[in-house]
């Protein structure tokens, strides 16, 4: 199968879809590996290590997207993206469907096969390919919060784990799944108060077990959380609804009752942000501010530290690459439900229940389309 890397466009996006180990293996598979020049200096990967690696080097997107059965990527393609999609290519990236009718029906109209990463599923209910940039992003949350909260970035001008004698910042997590646990790790390790609410009493109590002892845990309702951010310094929005548009827990009327010059990091924005006045940003220009409140809402937040992203991606994507690449898409997923689970488009359908849900357009089961 010749599979295809092109660069990332987006704007700030540094990632790269495959490391050279990645080609490797790939054509020490039997595979041909088609890769955009320049796509990994981003991520520290120059052309040569390709070619050393066994993979063709090609000119231009053009190219790439043109001589692919199987285009790999990081980030959802984008508009000027779309002219380059045939029928029947597979295309396996992050898509975020449920946050973009455009994206949706562009996709749709191209007959691609669109297998997202992040409902790749496990029978467990595990994410296998959305973990690794989870926790990027969780801890970069803070990374970014930290910042904000400076008051030469118009935040409280606040430290976030205090000093002797002067109490540390206040940490509000809404979530407490992958990002969460990683925000709030990385908050109580530099000493902050921090509060996990979460609606599922189970979780909570797994996370009592487990996390240390400035981290409070609450359960999630109207009523706690607009006490808790009343008081905070920091609010991450860490939920996530599988495949679906995440809900908004914050209104644009509960900024009133937060304190002027704190910051939210809405790390759900790729799902549409959990927060009414979310909109995404970029890396270039990361923040907005409404009602004295800073909002961070980077839809690529992981694109800022490519490295660690990049090889923390590749290393979860790899073996399902290889699964599509051995056996053909439709085989693949035949033969696993994961890979089956992340079908969310093909043939002009939408296979993914919630997405069909978020804007009106018939479902088709995946397994449908296999026969």
């Amino acid at each position: 199968m010749k599979i295809g890397i092109p660069k990332e466009i987006k704007t700030n996006e540094n990632r790269i879809a495959l490391v050279p180990a990645g080609a490797e293996a790939l054509t020490a598979a039997g595979h041909i590996v088609i890769v955009e020049t320049g796509a990994g200096l981003g991520s520290g990967f120059g052309d040569e290590q390709y070619k050393a690696a066994g993979a063709q080097i090609v000119p231009d997107a053009d190219a790439a997207w043109a001589a692919a059965d199987l285009i790999v990527k990081v980030k959802e393609p984008i508009e000027p993206e779309w002219k380059r999609i045939r029928p029947g290519q597979a295309i396996f990236t992050y898509f975020h469907f449920a946050a973009s009718e455009p994206l949706t029906r562009a996709l749709m109209a191209s007959g691609a096969v669109c297998i997202a990463y992040e409902t790749v599923e496990l029978a467990s209910r595990e994410l296998p390919l959305l973990t690794p940039m989870s926790e990027v992003a969780g801890r970069m949350a803070v990374q970014e919060g930290a910042k904000y909260l400076e008051k030469l970035y118009g935040g409280r001008g606040i430290l976030l784990g205090g000093v002797p004698g002067v109490a540390p910042a206040k940490v509000v997590i809404l979530g407490g799944g992958v990002v969460g646990v990683n925000a709030a790790k990385m908050a109580a390790g530099l000493g902050a108060s921090v509060v996990i609410l979460d609606v599922s009493l189970e979780r909570l109590r797994y996370l009592s077990d487990v996390m240390p002892a400035n981290v409070q845990l609450i359960f999630s309702n109207r009523h706690n959380l607009l006490e808790q951010i009343a008081c905070a310094d920091l609010v991450i929005g860490a939920v996530l609804i599988h495949g679906a548009v995440a809900p908004k827990l914050i209104r644009r009327e509960d900024l009133r009752v937060m304190r002027q010059g704190a910051v939210i990091v809405d790390v759900s924005v790729d799902q549409g942000g959990c927060v009414e006045t979310t909109h995404p940003t970029t890396h270039e220009n990361p923040t907005y501010t409404v009602g004295g409140i800073i909002h961070y809402c980077v839809a690529n937040m992981p694109g800022g530290v490519p490295v660690t992203s990049t090889l923390a991606l590749t290393n979860a994507t790899l073996p399902y690459v290889l699964q599509l690449a051995n056996r053909s898409w439709r085989k693949a997923l035949e033969e696993s439900p994961a890979l089956l689970n992340g079908l969310n488009i093909a043939d002009g359908k939408v296979t993914h229940r919630k997405v069909a849900e978020a804007f009106g357009l018939a479902y088709h089961p995946a397994e449908t389309l296999l026969d």
